[in-house]
């Protein structure tokens, strides 16, 4: 083992330290310079004697860490790569002794240990694009699908495709393990209970529900809705339509004049004895901030009100525990979690649950059907009327087991190191435009792994266009948030967003040829 532990890190030491720069975490990309602010850093390999002197440190380095993860990886055996830093870098680190002296490690999910780890499972991100190799950044649209997910709905397609429930035949019964088992997967990967999950087709499903079924029966003349000035059109055009029908009132918190972040103290002006919900993105999926959830709740509690999250951004990047959270409700996109399309759920409070009438209305849902009445089905089952998705559904339970596998706090290192870096490396680029908090500010902390930008004096769908050319794959336009956009003076911006599968390497290749826009 230790024999393996010193090949490896003398392999290391060749491959990364001698023959390219190290690129340092937390810092823009300017060839010979250090300091945050410029164009960016270029970190210099250390001289030989100080290789020397590392090269001891880090054979009890990498030891330790493979001990330390052992057995706990599932089936990626080495879940944190060990990385030395100079004192400074800005990540959290623990301290060591060994042959050499004192230095710093930091165990984190870093770009190639996690990204080229699992690229091979995604077979879309081997395709190329006109000619190149592709680069994927348009993961807050949709992410791409592991084999593994692929393989589960092929699967049962294959071998279990059968309507679910009330069937007594052998392979309806194995659909229904199937469906019902996803159900308890999409549970424990939140910490819900399995009568707290509802299947839907994604969230715009998931907040439709809330609005039609609670909303239409608990809102009145002159209640209030609170949502905010960067939400997704999902999470505005559905209260609309129940405050134009109810009488209730819909109010938006703004953005911060220092930040383009939620605005804390101004919600809580808003917020009164006559807010009935709190309707808030958990991440915004243009500004990239991690909205003060914990605080929005805890003064919407303070007045009675429920709270719902759009977690379409924040599920498939970050651990989320339900149950701590205390929201009323939750609602998560299954094509955004490596997931397949048209697959979704709905986290609710069980005793918000079964206080909330039906919305479809057929088969699946009922529990007695008579000419003059029907009764209902107890929650979740109340709310999947007819033949669900049932493929879909059985992707999305293998989805989870995939993103567990893997850990859901490794995937949020890793994304949180590359938010840092892209943030640092397209706002080091001349003549751009970013929007939303940066990481290295209270109101940034925790930022998403995506940055809305623009380029003076080009067209976001221009450039776009032009990136596409070079086999690099960003969105453009208003990100169906166009109220946000004209707030922000900009009728569309392009965005790049990265997921679990990207590389530090994907971020410069992208900066490289949104530089040769320019050109």
């Amino acid at each position: 083992f230790f024999f393996l532990a010193s090949k490896a890190s003398r392999h290391n030491e060749t491959a990364k330290s001698i023959h390219r720069p190290v690129i340092m975490p937390g810092a823009m990309r300017k060839r010979g310079t250090t300091s945050r602010g410029e164009t960016g850093t270029t970190a210099t390999p250390p001289a030989p004697a100080q290789q020397l002197r590392y090269r001891g440190a880090k054979l009890g380095v990498f030891a330790g860490l493979m001990l330390s993860s052992w057995g706990t990886a599932g089936a990626f055996n080495t879940p944190w790569a060990g990385r030395l830093t100079p004192r400074g870098a800005g990540l959290p680190d623990r301290h060591c002794s060994g042959a050499g002296g004192s230095m710093r490690l930091v165990a984190v999910a870093s770009a190639e240990s996690l990204g080229l780890q699992i690229r091979k499972d995604f077979p879309t991100l081997q395709e190329s694009v006109n000619g190149k190799a592709l680069i994927y950044l348009d993961s807050a649209a949709t992410s791409q699908k592991p084999i593994q997910v692929l393989d589960a709905m092929d699967a049962y397609y294959k071998h279990s495709n059968a309507n679910v429930h009330r069937g007594a035949h052998a392979l309806s019964v194995r659909a229904t393990d199937l469906y019902e088992g996803a159900r308890d997967k999409v549970a424990k990967f939140i910490n819900a209970e399995r009568s707290e999950i509802v299947f839907t087709s994604g969230a715009t499903d998931s907040i439709n529900l809330v609005a039609y079924s609670w909303g239409m029966s608990s809102l009145r003349e002159g209640d209030e809705i609170i949502l905010s000035e960067m939400e997704h059109h999902a999470n505005i055009v559905p209260w609309q339509m129940v405050a134009a029908k109810t009488g209730a009132i819909i109010k938006f918190v703004r953005l911060s004049s220092t930040d383009m972040a939620f605005d804390l103290e101004h919600f809580r002006t808003l917020i009164s004895s006559r807010t009935k919900l709190v309707s808030i993105a958990h991440v915004s999926n243009v500004l990239g901030c991690l909205n003060p959830v914990d605080e929005i709740i805890k003064e919407a509690r303070k007045v009675g009100a429920r709270v719902l999250l759009d977690a379409c951004q924040s599920v498939p990047h970050m651990p989320i525990d339900v149950k701590k959270l205390d929201c009323d409700w939750l609602a998560a996109s299954g094509h955004k979690m490596c997931g397949p399309t048209g697959s979704g759920f709905l986290y609710g409070k069980l005793d918000v649950l079964q206080a909330m009438p039906p919305w479809k209305g057929g088969g699946e849902m009922i529990q007695e059907v008579f000419l003059d009445h029907s009764t209902f089905a107890p929650p979740p089952g109340r709310f999947e009327a007819g033949t669900p998705a049932i493929a879909e559904c059985v992707g999305l339970g293998a989805a989870c087991d995939y993103l567990t596998s893997i850990g859901m706090d490794r995937v949020h290192a890793h994304e949180s190191h590359l938010s840092r870096i892209l943030w640092d490396t397209v706002s080091a680029i001349p003549d751009i435009d970013l929007y939303g908090p940066s990481p290295y500010s209270a109101a940034g902390n925790g930022r998403a792994a995506l940055a809305a930008f623009n380029a003076k004096g080009i067209q976001a769908s221009d450039l776009a266009t032009f990136l596409d050319m070079e086999g690099v794959a960003v969105r453009s336009g208003h990100h169906c948030a166009q109220p946000l956009h004209r707030i922000l003076s900009i009728s569309g911006s392009a965005r790049a967003s990265a997921y679990l599968y990207n590389t530090e390497e994907d971020i410069a290749g992208f900066a490289e040829h949104l530089k040769s826009a320019y050109v």
